[in-house]
């Protein structure tokens, strides 16, 4: 109990140092459009995804891509040290350039990937006075690798322009401090703690544990409906949806990224693992694109991105299908989907593209630039 509190004092004094400490800017009101970034993964193929004839997605080709426009060659770019896989994927997303990471982790297996480089949430929030709850990654129970990815090292922009983070690592953060400030049997004051302090170990950065009023909100609100017991709220990409929609009421972000991630499951061997996954991530983007249709700060002023972290190789010869360490040809291979305002309704761009596109296209759909980006806009699906 006393390092809780002494910790949270001291973390607050580090957050009022830097607030402090930051040069007073001008920026401009935001306006929109808002956007939400679906990345359809972990990984998956164009063949059980954007092809009409064998997908497991049918909201996504019967229903968004005629909405909006289609990238269907999408790669990733076969450069040394470049990985095809979920992290790094995601990175490239919201920075615009590869290799735009340095790993903090402690051992070999502890893969912990900071940005280098400014991500999206970093730019908007540099631009425009759009406060830290409306700048979300919605992220997996999973993946706690990607906790990380609010905010980069980049000297200019970092933790003063940060995104804020749903999760349900980041709830039970919430969930424990409030256990130990209501207090309770010595039972469940010790378990909270320990709970508390492995969750804490996870990131040696500060701030970790400070979340906007608006953010803590939202949590007080969700432990309401579903309890401390996680057995009421849904699991796995499902949860994800569930987040997403609840932030769309209540935060209204600018921008979010849903993150999801179900399709690794096929890592166990079973390959409806993956085809499974990739029907709850359809039905997700289905429910997400009904809320943007439906709730009046996004109706009209709204465009969704829809695209995975890396592709998928399907070799036979493995005793696990759906592959993507190995670094094969399939394994580069993407698409992306947007639908929206100034987004070309039945586009296709017919071209390559590179997944380092993503990140500049959002950024001039929102009017702001992201000058460390790699990649070029996707001028051809813009009106």
């Amino acid at each position: 109990m006393p390092n809780f509190d002494r910790r949270t004092f001291h973390t607050g004094l580090v957050a009022a140092a830097l607030t402090a400490a930051l040069p007073a800017r001008a920026r401009a009101d935001y306006r929109g459009p808002n956007v939400i970034l679906v990345r359809f993964g972990g990984g998956v193929r164009r063949e059980e995804t954007i092809h009409a004839e064998t997908t497991f997605a049918p909201f996504l080709v019967h229903d968004l891509i005629p909405r909006g426009a289609l990238m269907p060659d999408m790669r990733i770019a076969q450069l040394d040290g470049v990985a095809t896989s979920h992290a790094e994927g995601t990175l490239n997303l919201l920075t615009g350039r590869y290799l735009s990471y340095r790993d903090a982790g402690s051992t070999l297996l502890d893969d912990r990937l900071e940005p280098t480089e400014p991500t999206l949430f970093e730019y908007l929030s540099e631009a425009f006075d759009i406060p830290s709850h409306q700048a979300l990654l919605v992220n997996g129970e999973d993946r706690p690798q990607e906790e990380f990815f609010t905010y980069g090292v980049h000297d200019h922009y970092g933790i003063a322009v940060r995104a804020e983070m749903l999760s349900l690592f980041r709830f039970k953060l919430y969930k424990t401090a409030a256990i130990l400030t209501e207090g309770g049997s010595e039972t469940v004051i010790a378990k909270a703690a320990a709970d508390r302090e492995q969750l804490l170990a996870r990131d040696a950065r500060a701030l970790t544990d400070s979340q906007s009023p608006e953010v803590t909100g939202f949590w007080a609100r969700w432990r309401d409906r579903y309890g401390d017991d996680g057995l009421r709220n849904a699991r796995g990409d499902r949860l994800l949806t569930a987040l997403a929609l609840s932030a769309m009421e209540d935060l209204q972000p600018r921008l979010m990224m849903v993150n999801y991630q179900d399709t690794d499951y096929v890592h166990w061997g079973n390959a409806s693992h993956y085809t499974r996954a990739i029907q709850i991530i359809d039905d997700g983007v289905r429910q997400i694109v009904g809320a943007m249709d439906g709730l009046p700060f996004y109706r009209g002023n709204t465009v969704i991105v829809v695209t995975p972290d890396c592709g998928r190789d399907a070799n036979p010869l493995m005793g696990v299908p759906f592959q993507h360490h190995f670094n094969s040809a399939l394994a580069h291979e993407t698409w992306a989907v947007l639908a929206g305002p100034r987004v070309a309704r039945g586009a296709v761009h017919d071209r390559p593209a590179d997944q380092s596109a993503i990140a500049p296209t959002i950024a001039a759909l929102m009017g702001f630039r992201a000058p460390q980006a790699e990649g070029e806009v996707l001028a051809s699906v813009l009106t």
